[in-house]
């Protein structure tokens, strides 16, 4: 069945956190012994409240970071975001930079995808500046965090553009790629700093 014949029968659902446990355990189930299994499962404390779909992505932000202001104040390193957005396609976040007006105020947004913008030019620009919000693909974020050019340490939210569809009416997580290069990163290092618990996921 195509996902546009799905949908034109039901009302899109938003995504919750048992979405993506359900996700990682599918992808990983049979590769992976039992204890390592275990190790990337995600307890719900590590996300943040999922979208509901009535929020813009301003109002999301807001709700699930109300002290924005104090954050952005005290972010002094470089080569690392407080916040950091994954979706899937350099335009969506272009996208999602513009929507997010209203809640970013004063901080530097940084674009972290493929098109038109080199890696080198991304890392000069982590290691030079202080960046507070990053957004972009899984695919180049991994690429970033895998060279030591994105630090992952004072990161406090990653938000997954879960519940946005494309024209084909896909998801992120519909796109095997992106699905594949988001749970790779996922995998890298974020699951590890969500369940020490210096992180948290959201659900956009």
């Amino acid at each position: 069945k195509k996902i546009s014949d799905i949908l034109e029968k039901s009302a899109p659902k938003p995504g919750v956190p048992k979405d993506l446990q359900d996700l990682l355990s599918q992808h990983f189930g049979t590769r992976r012994s039992v204890i390592e299994i275990e190790e990337l499962k995600l307890s719900d404390s590590c996300f943040l409240p999922a979208n509901d779909l009535t929020h813009s992505f301003s109002s999301y932000l807001k709700e699930i970071c109300p002290k924005w202001a104090k954050l952005r104040k005290n972010h002094k390193e470089t080569k690392s975001v407080v916040i950091l957005v994954i979706c899937s396609s350099a335009l969506r976040s272009l996208e999602l930079i513009k929507s997010m007006t209203a809640f970013k105020g004063e901080c530097r947004v940084l674009k972290l995808f493929a098109k038109h913008i080199k890696i080198k030019e991304q890392m000069t620009m982590l290691e030079k500046g202080i960046f507070h919000i990053g957004v972009g693909t899984p695919g180049r974020i991994k690429a970033l965090v895998e060279q030591d050019g994105l630090c992952l340490n004072s990161t406090k939210y990653m938000i997954l553009d879960w519940n946005w569809r494309d024209q084909k009416l896909r998801r992120m997580m519909d796109i095997p790629e992106i699905k594949k290069e988001t749970i790779d990163l996922l995998e890298l290092r974020i699951i590890k700093l969500c369940r020490e618990g210096s992180m948290k996921l959201g659900l956009f």
